[in-house]
């Protein structure tokens, strides 16, 4: 059996943010990876002249460091011990949480499942960190948690051994997952005012094959794609 370690988070989740498309997605890696992994990332920072605790954001992409962000795009492609997943929900104005007796966090929580559901192996353990967003946080872990584990009959919590929430400052995979939603939110928003961002999503879209547009085959495992539609757009 193969331990891993999952890196979720998160963007534009809130209900009434402003922002219609939310995005989910997860960083992925088997747990013995882990520290050659951070170890690689904070290499490539201190090669580009940061220090090795620069937090790597979507927020932060501008033209000056475009290397750097390339740098580490193509250094995901290239080691096969990481993978990502994200789940796309285009609109939320089209939720009608009314209608399947939901609140917004109920389908926040649904859609975390069905982010993670495809990873998950009853022959496999697994580690899922957080990263803390609000003074919620720590109710979240514990419902995502009791969600995941009921669904996968994980009753013994043999499967799913830890949800927990870390600082993201600490954390180079939840960075470099908060790179990638960010892309795949950019691009699904249909937004084009940062040439570096673009640029950014062009490498990802070169490396991978796929538009992020698109929901991609269920099996593919580096560059993972779910769009999410609701029951009011398929038809």
């Amino acid at each position: 059996m193969q331990e891993y370690n999952l890196y979720c988070d998160e963007s534009c989740h809130l209900e009434n943010d402003g922002i219609n498309t939310m995005t989910l997605g997860v960083m992925w890696c088997p747990k013995g990876k882990r520290k050659e992994i951070f170890t690689r990332i904070r290499d490539i920072k201190t090669a580009h002249g940061l220090s090795n605790k620069f937090e790597i954001k979507w927020n932060k992409v501008s033209n000056s460091k475009i290397n750097f962000y390339q740098n580490l795009i193509d250094y995901f492609f290239d080691d096969d011990d990481i993978n990502f997943r994200a789940l796309v929900v285009p609109n939320k104005s089209e939720l009608d949480h009314n209608r399947f007796n939901q609140t917004h966090d109920d389908f926040y929580y649904k859609m975390y499942f069905d982010l993670i559901k495809v990873i998950l192996s009853p022959d496999d353990y697994y580690n899922i960190y957080i990263d803390i967003k609000d003074t919620r946080s720590e109710e979240k872990v514990q419902k995502l948690k009791e969600v995941l584990r009921t669904s996968r009959y994980d009753y013994e919590n043999k499967i799913i051994k830890k949800v927990q929430q870390v600082d993201s400052k600490e954390v180079e995979l939840i960075q470099l997952a908060d790179l990638f939603i960010g892309a795949v939110g950019y691009i699904n928003r249909g937004l084009t005012t940062s040439e570096a961002k673009l640029k950014l999503i062009d490498r990802i879209q070169n490396r991978s094959g796929y538009s992020l547009m698109q929901t991609t085959l269920l099996r593919e495992n580096k560059t993972n794609i779910f769009i999410w539609k609701s029951s009011r757009s398929k038809t």
